[in-house]
């Protein structure tokens, strides 16, 4: 048995639901960062475009681990399934999945640390003003609200 729909729409492109909202959200991510780090070069302050740059990726790398372990949870939760038996005898058999969300579940709780070491480092080795890396991590923020309106205009496209 495959994997349930729900699972598997946001990685292959089939079946969850808002799933184009999803991958909309990680492209104006990257788009917006990348376009105020391209601005922040056009006015030659590179500390600025590297801490812009960086907070993007780490505001995508965040939504992503986000994503992925939504879908775990929900992979979890849907991944037994009662069997018809005799009506008050009904057993859980589980249905196959393509792997333990452990890891998926465990990077889900520990990503705001991740997201601080992140910070850090962009901080310390690249030496990026921390205001550049804060404004580069509402590029997700922008995003959201971005895909979130498209959405409601234009909800065909």
């Amino acid at each position: 048995m495959s994997e349930p729909p729900m699972t598997e729409g946001f990685r292959s492109g089939t079946g969850l639901p808002g799933e184009r909202v999803l991958r909309r959200i990680l492209a104006l991510t990257l788009g917006f960062g990348f376009a105020a780090a391209a601005a922040a070069l056009v006015e030659h302050r590179s500390d600025w475009a590297k801490g812009l740059a960086g907070g993007a990726l780490l505001g995508w790398i965040n939504f992503r681990w986000l994503s992925r372990g939504v879908l775990s949870f929900m992979s979890a939760a849907g991944s037994s399934t009662p069997e018809p038996g005799d009506g008050a005898r009904e057993t859980a058999q589980p249905r196959k999945s393509g792997g333990s969300p452990a890891g998926a579940q465990i990077t889900l709780l520990l990503r705001y640390a991740l997201v601080a070491v992140g910070v850090y480092v962009i901080f310390t080795y690249l030496h990026a003003p921390l205001v550049s890396i804060g404004l580069g991590l509402c590029a997700l923020v922008a995003a959201i609200i971005s895909a979130s309106l498209w959405e409601v205009l234009k909800p065909e496209f």
